[in-house]
């Protein structure tokens, strides 16, 4: 049976993941619902622990967080019109994205963030974010910003995502 507050994931190649999104002007209840259902599909999404609005066809600066997947009542992080005023400190993982499925590249990020955000209720948050938390953010701001992981990595490591991705798009895995 098919779950209709789950939303669509785009994928890479998808024309919304490159366009930079608009800010939200006015957090009405449309809006509010949307975000609600990102925070469904990102609970009910296997292995996610992050999702942007453009990830799920809406262009605008709206993501949501659960670093425990769902598994903690008050574990999700509501991003509205982020900002990092300040980053500092450097350190490369491997980061993988929904919007692209089986793979995962080494992304250099900064390690603690000074950020400004809205919360749900409209309330503006300034925070400083540390660790593994402020790299999900960075993640997700990308999105916003139509910046994808195959963007911030070699063109020679691009290259090898690119033909992993025809190779799981030829195996139906994509």
């Amino acid at each position: 049976m098919e779950d209709n507050n789950l939303l669509k994931i785009y994928k890479y190649g998808d024309d919304v993941l490159k366009l930079k999104a608009k800010e939200i002007q006015n957090l009405d209840g449309k809006v509010v619902d949307f975000i609600k259902r990102m925070a469904y599909t990102l609970q009910n999404t296997f292995n996610a622990i992050g999702l942007a609005a453009p990830q799920v066809g809406e262009s605008i600066r709206a993501s949501v967080i659960d670093l425990s997947m769902g598994e903690e009542e008050n574990g999700l992080v509501v991003l509205i019109n982020p900002e990092i005023l300040e980053a500092e400190g450097k350190d490369t993982l491997e980061e993988g994205c929904l919007s692209f499925p089986k793979i995962s590249v080494p992304i250099n990020r900064s390690t603690k963030i000074f950020l400004k955000n809205h919360d749900i209720h409209g309330n503006e948050i300034r925070q400083e974010i540390e660790g593994f938390l402020a790299r999900v953010i960075q993640h997700e701001i990308d999105h916003l910003d139509g910046t994808l992981i195959i963007d911030r990595v070699s063109s020679l490591k691009r290259q090898f995502v690119k033909k992993e991705i025809k190779r799981l798009q030829k195996e139906g895995e994509w």
